[in-house]
């Protein structure tokens, strides 16, 4: 039992640790990018890219009040989630390049990237956020350890600041969470995850 309640000890302390202002300043941006139908491309590797994934599921389908009506709605993109696409890129260009390359066809300045990785330092993660931000595009990092490159370069990065990859993916996939139900409060929508 001690391993449990120590994980979760662990996992407890460092979500009190997220900087809630950096997170309603997120919330400002992904609002921003919902009115102005900004894109919203959201990386990850390994676990980090089902964050990706369902980030984008979230984004994409649990802010919407009526399936049939006109609102606005999030136009949000995970490019791991075309494994074609990801696999000759891996193949033709290599595997740092997976995600800078489906950038360089769809970013315009303006849209938004969000980068999740545990240690802040995959290669290719970091080269998308190098190229959104010479684009023009607004960069999002959640990252866990130290934060890495990516806490350097990214205009708004969440820190969990913990040394374990699962309590770091826990934590990302909570701040996905906490941003959908906040994006509820402000559509005024039931919250029903």
């Amino acid at each position: 039992m001690t391993i449990y309640k120590d994980y979760l000890q662990k996992l407890k302390d460092g979500l009190d640790q997220i900087d809630l202002v950096v997170l309603e300043k997120i919330l400002n941006v992904l609002w921003d990018a919902l009115h102005n139908e900004r894109l919203v491309c959201i990386i990850g590797n390994g676990g980090s890219a089902s964050t990706a994934s369902h980030m984008a599921c979230d984004l994409g389908k649990n802010t919407i009040k009526d399936f049939d009506g006109e609102e606005k709605r999030f136009r949000v993109l995970c490019p791991s989630d075309n494994v074609a696409t990801l696999t000759a890129y891996a193949n033709d260009a290599g595997y740092e390049t997976i995600f800078e390359q489906p950038l360089r066809s769809i970013l315009s300045s303006n849209d938004i990237v969000i980068a999740i990785s545990a240690s802040g330092n995959s290669p290719n993660i970091v080269r998308a956020v190098q190229y959104a931000k010479k684009k023009g595009a607004i960069t999002i990092g959640f990252v866990g350890f130290t934060g890495g490159e990516l806490k350097k370069i990214c205009d708004h990065v969440l820190h969990f600041p913990e040394e374990h990859y699962g309590r770091s993916e826990d934590a990302h996939l909570v701040i996905n969470h906490m941003i959908l139900e906040a994006l509820f409060e402000r559509k005024n929508l039931q919250v029903n995850l």
